[in-house]
C-alpha cells in the first residue's frame, strides 16, 4: 500500500506542488505551466524526476487529545478514499516546502487536513518521536511508498478545537489509544502506518 500524503488544494495563497494522491496536473497557473509564480512549485514533469533521484522530506502527525494532567485519552485517525475507491486509514501528513520550517510545515497540515479549528498545540521546537523511512521497494523497512523514497519527520500533537477534515480526508475517527493500537486498526492503516500509530503512543506512555 503506498503512502498517499494530501497536499494543499492548488487554490491555496501559497500552493507548493500538484495535489495528491493522484498527483493531478494543474492548468497553468501565475507564471509557472502547471504551477504558480512560486519558484518552489514542480510540475508534475520535476516531481516525477525529483522523486527518481532524491529522497522526498515529509512531516506527520498524530493528532491527539488529553486530558488536565496531560495524559492522551483520544487519538484521531483520519479516513479517506484513495484513487482505487478504497477506504484506508492514516494520519495527517504532507511535504516540506523549501525555504519551509519543519514546523511551519507541520502547522500547516494539521490545518489542512483538520480544518482551521483544530487548533493544534505545536511546540516551539518539535522533536519528532521517530524517523520513518518510506522506500518503493517493499521489505526494505516497515513502511511503503510505491512512488517515492520518502523520509518523514513524525509527531504527535496535541488538538484543543474542532476537527473538520478537508483535502481528502472524508472524516477523523476518535479513538481511545488501545482502540487505536489494535491490530484490526493496524490493518487498515495505509503504508504501514499501523506502527507509526503504536510508536506515537508508546512515546507518550499510552500504551498499557
Amino acid at each position: 500500500m503506498a503512502v498517499r500524503t494530501p497536499d494543499p488544494d492548488p487554490g491555496d495563497e501559497f500552493p507548493d506542488e500538484p495535489r495528491l494522491p493522484s498527483d493531478l496536473g494543474m492548468s497553468g497557473l501565475g507564471g509557472v505551466p502547471g504551477g504558480s509564480a512560486n519558484p518552489a512549485w514542480l510540475t508534475d514533469l520535476e516531481l516525477a524526476e525529483a522523486r527518481q533521484r532524491l529522497p522526498m522530506l515529509y512531516v506527520e502527525a498524530v493528532p491527539v487529545r488529553t486530558d488536565g494532567t496531560g495524559q492522551v485519552i483520544e487519538v484521531g485517525v483520519l479516513l479517506r478514499s484513495t484513487s482505487f475507491g478504497e477506504l484506508v486509514r492514516t494520519v495527517v501528513s504532507g511535504r516540506v516546502r523549501y525555504g519551509e520550517t519543519v514546523r511551519d510545515a507541520l502547522y500547516r497540515h494539521l490545518e489542512n487536513d483538520l480544518g482551521p479549528m483544530a487548533f493544534p498545540q505545536v511546540p516551539p521546537q518539535p522533536v519528532p518521536f521517530t524517523v520513518a523511512e518510506y522506500f518503493p521497494i517493499p521489505g526494505v523497512s516497515p513502511y511503503h511508498d510505491d512512488r517515492q523514497h520518502a523520509v518523514s519527520l513524525a509527531y504527535v500533537v496535541p488538538v484543543t478545537g474542532t476537527c473538520e477534515p478537508r483535502q481528502d480526508a472524508l472524516e477523523v475517527t476518535w479513538m481511545t489509544p488501545e482502540e487505536a493500537a489494535s491490530d484490526a486498526v493496524a490493518e487498515e492503516m495505509e503504508g504501514g502506518r499501523g506502527l507509526l500509530l503504536r510508536h506515537a503512543l508508546a512515546s507518550v506512555g499510552a500504551l498499557r
